[in-house]
């Protein structure tokens, strides 16, 4: 099966490359020194040209903040809506599965009930959340065969993440606030790879959500569990979001996601967010150990 990976430098797409090339499919990651999704023609000449039987779009504008800026707006929108669409109305036109990496930022984030995968209550408190939304539409609107898959709190090896953010402060401080009112769960890219390479080799197509198992939590028990599993004695103060402040972004406070439809569709659920944490640590100090 050949298969195309958009943003294959970034936290994601480096992963989802490792496994497909690991189960042996025909795989080619590009990123923006490759092809730039926001030119349509460019677009269209190079899916044309690699005729893929999959595209995996994991390339987004992913600075949550900064997509606020008046200057980065447009940059955003141009990214994950018009790229996005120009991937998909290409794969449309060739017959091709799609994959579209989104979000749980498409949703508001109000009350505490998990939203489920095919909830159309959708209600972005910012740019960035309905920027992705506009490409889920562009995806839903233009294809049959696709998979929009939304995801949570993404960690891993490339790129910055909460664990990074996190296991860096411990060096320079000795306490550190974290919120406690945003309730979500974290999704390990090695984990949501295996996934997204699972959702190529079947035609179980439409929403789906996935992160980690293991319940709900908050980035304050996040921020407590790294610690603990790192051994560190740093101090972990409990806050709101309104006390913790300078975000320029909203962020939901109800990221909690409802996955029951991967093992309804046959799909095996992410492992434990604990177990996931204790693989990234070990991943992080080998790495640390081989440079």
């Amino acid at each position: 099966m050949k298969i195309i990976v958009t943003g294959a430098h970034g936290q994601l797409g480096s992963d989802v490359l490792a496994e497909l090339k690991k189960r042996s499919h025909n795989v080619l990651g590009i990123d923006i020194d490759e092809l730039d999704i926001t030119d349509k023609n460019a677009v269209e000449k190079f899916i044309l040209n690699e005729a893929p039987d999959v595209v995996i779009h994991c390339a987004a504008w992913t600075a949550v903040d900064a997509a606020e800026t008046p200057e980065n707006q447009n940059k955003v929108y141009a990214v994950n809506y018009e790229g996005t669409k120009n991937i998909a109305e290409i794969c449309k036109m060739i017959g091709c599965k799609m994959i579209y990496i989104s979000t749980d930022y498409v949703f508001d984030g109000s009350g505490n009930t998990p939203w489920k995968a095919d909830c159309k209550s959708f209600k972005p408190l910012g740019i960035y959340g309905d920027s992705k939304l506009k490409g889920e539409l562009a995806v839903s609107e233009n294809l049959k065969k696709y998979f929009i898959v939304r995801i949570s709190w993404v960690f891993g090896l490339h790129g910055n993440n909460f664990v990074k953010t996190m296991l860096n402060i411990r060096k320079k401080y000795n306490s550190v606030r974290v919120v406690n009112d945003q309730i979500g769960t974290p999704t390990y890219t090695r984990d949501l790879a295996v996934l997204l390479a699972d959702m190529t080799e079947s035609e179980k197509y439409g929403f789906y959500h996935a992160s980690n198992e293991g319940g709900y939590i908050s980035w304050y028990d996040f921020a407590c569990e790294i610690f603990r599993q790192t051994g560190d004695t740093i101090k972990v103060i409990s806050v709101t979001t309104e006390e913790y402040g300078l975000s320029k972004a909203a962020r939901p406070q109800n990221s909690r996601l409802d996955k029951s439809k991967l093992s309804e569709s046959g799909f095996k659920p992410l492992p434990h967010w604990k177990d996931a944490l204790k693989r990234y640590l070990e991943e992080l100090n080998n790495e640390s150990d081989q440079s």
